[in-house]
């Protein structure tokens, strides 16, 4: 799913019923809250990539200087992180750069609700986020109660001291 801010603008404008339909501030706040326009490479639509892509460049020998075009391709790994929300384990192919972000921001899920959906570059990362947050959503409802075991005390208190 890459992201085109003009297609997806068309798509929200026509089910609403037109542009006719939107006030002057309701489109404004629209675009912004629209990513921006991007491509996202294809295996990148599958796992979580933080933003890298493949780069393109020159590798320079080092005795003649002569340019040989190249590609440096983003350090995927496959890995099973662990969702404290759902209770069980994750597989999804990351990006060391998003395994260090996930480390900084305290797990895959607090990771998923912290990161804006403008930036989440990823059908799959978008797909978890609305999961994650659908579910933080319901757990919020709930009335939870709980209650502390009350102790038995060791030694009754009116008991005396020994000599």
């Amino acid at each position: 799913m890459a992201f085109r801010t003009k297609e997806l603008y068309k798509n929200i404008v026509r089910k609403v019923g037109g542009e006719e339909m939107l006030g002057p501030g309701v489109k404004e706040s629209l675009m912004q809250c629209l990513p921006k326009s991007k491509v996202v490479m294809g295996r990148a639509k599958r796992g979580l990539y933080a933003g890298r892509h493949i780069q393109f460049g020159n590798q320079i020998s080092d005795k003649g200087g002569n340019k040989s075009r190249r590609t440096w391709k983003p350090n995927v790994q496959e890995k099973r992180l662990f969702s404290y929300i759902f209770d069980r384990h994750i597989r999804v192919k990351v990006t060391t750069h998003a395994l260090r972000c996930i480390d900084k921001a305290g797990g895959i899920d607090e990771y998923l609700l912290k990161t804006p959906y403008q930036k989440m570059d990823t059908e799959m990362g978008l797909y978890w986020k609305v999961k994650v947050q659908k579910l933080y959503e319901e757990l919020g409802e709930m009335e939870v109660g709980f209650s502390r075991r009350r102790r038995k005390p060791r030694l009754s208190r009116d008991s005396k001291t020994l000599n």
